[in-house]
């Protein structure tokens, strides 16, 4: 089959390599319908993710469906419709019992794209199926739910449930990429009194406005002052950093108020400084974490639901073969204006859905 291959810092190539078969009686094979691009996946092309070793199959957000499962997998059969998870729980671990899956200690956790191949292929094997896998209702396309494989878990849990984002509260988002406006649309969810959405893109901007954001501002625009104006120099409630560089994190820190949360989504691949000599005296909690998909059944039945705004984050599509193509697209997305870069077989239908529900 035909897979994408990690080769080191900076390296990769849509090439040949093995089919996958069921290793363990837990495990599912999925052929991929639908796959998309993480920022995580660049962080690894980068090098930020140390532990991914040349010769992975990057991808860890897909849709497909059954064609081989273990003899132990009694939640899916083939012929399933499936969302494939992000994250592998094993589901008897302690953390597993704590719904605590991104921490999970029994061969789970984030294993696709990183510990073992991953979804950017053909087809791909998926341990502890029963656990990892949810069968996606037949009203649900598969392009929007592949949405909900990684970035709207991750925005709802890391982001606004352990921002304890609640009614009232002035919400700042740094960084509009695909996880940040994922974040403003879930904390809308809350009825905060205004939402502040920060990032380097103007495209993005606007995609964060049209997702809810009430006020937008640049880096160089003085986000910080921004947001001491509206809240009469109180600071943000709740300040979710979802870019991972030093000066993003550092940003957000001055801009959350005294008592407030800053919940860090973004993937760091370098320390950032953290300004004790300022914030212990403002009673400020930081938070930080890998998602743990506890939320993934709420939220595809919002989506079945229509309350979920999905398609519109979806600004590029392409076929499988034209991965290598599609990296290049999402890597550059201040000049392409990318947000989500979805692969499937009908990708025709698709573009440019999102984008053009914005004009």
């Amino acid at each position: 089959m035909k897979a994408l291959v990690f080769h080191g810092r900076g390296q990769s190539a849509w090439e040949d390599v093995p089919d996958p078969d069921v290793v363990d009686a837990t495990d599912a094979v999925v052929r991929v319908d639908v796959v998309t691009i993480c920022g995580t996946d660049l962080h690894i092309l980068k090098g930020d993710v140390p532990e991914v070793q040349p010769g992975t199959v990057l991808g860890h957000e897909a849709v497909g469906e059954v064609v081989e499962v273990g003899g132990d997998v009694r939640s899916v059969r083939p012929g399933d419709r499936v969302l494939v998870s992000c994250i592998t729980a094993c589901g008897r671990c302690r953390f597993c019992r704590e719904a605590m899956y991104g921490q999970c200690r029994g061969g789970g956790g984030w294993m696709l794209g990183n510990l073992i191949n991953g979804t950017q292929a053909e087809y791909v094997r998926v341990p502890h199926a029963d656990m990892s896998l949810h069968v996606l209702p037949g009203t649900v396309d598969s392009r929007d739910a592949v949405l909900l494989a990684d970035i709207y878990p991750t925005a709802y849990e890391v982001g606004v449930v352990k921002g304890g984002v609640r009614p009232g509260d002035t919400v700042a988002v740094v960084g509009a990429g695909p996880v940040g406006l994922a974040a403003i649309a879930a904390a809308g969810l809350y009825s905060p009194e205004r939402i502040i959405a920060v990032d380097l893109a103007p495209t993005r901007l606007d995609a964060a406005k049209h997702l809810g954001a009430d006020a937008v501002a640049a880096p160089e625009e003085g986000p910080d002052e921004l947001v001491a104006d509206l809240t009469d120099g109180l600071g943000a409630d709740v300040v979710i950093e979802a870019v991972g560089v030093p000066e993003s994190f550092e940003l957000c820190t001055r801009m959350v108020r005294p008592g407030g949360h800053l919940a860090n989504i973004g993937v760091h691949g370098e320390p950032a400084t953290l300004h004790l000599e300022d914030l212990w005296r403002r009673n400020v909690t930081i938070t930080t974490g890998v998602v743990d998909t506890h939320s993934t059944p709420m939220l595809l039945r919002m989506l079945a639901a229509g309350r979920l705004p999905v398609s519109s984050l979806v600004t590029h599509a392409f076929p499988p073969d034209a991965m290598e193509e599609a990296y290049d697209v999402f890597a550059r997305a201040a000049d392409t204006g990318a947000l989500k870069v979805v692969l499937a077989e009908q990708h025709d239908a698709l573009l440019v859905k999102g984008a053009d529900e914005r004009k």
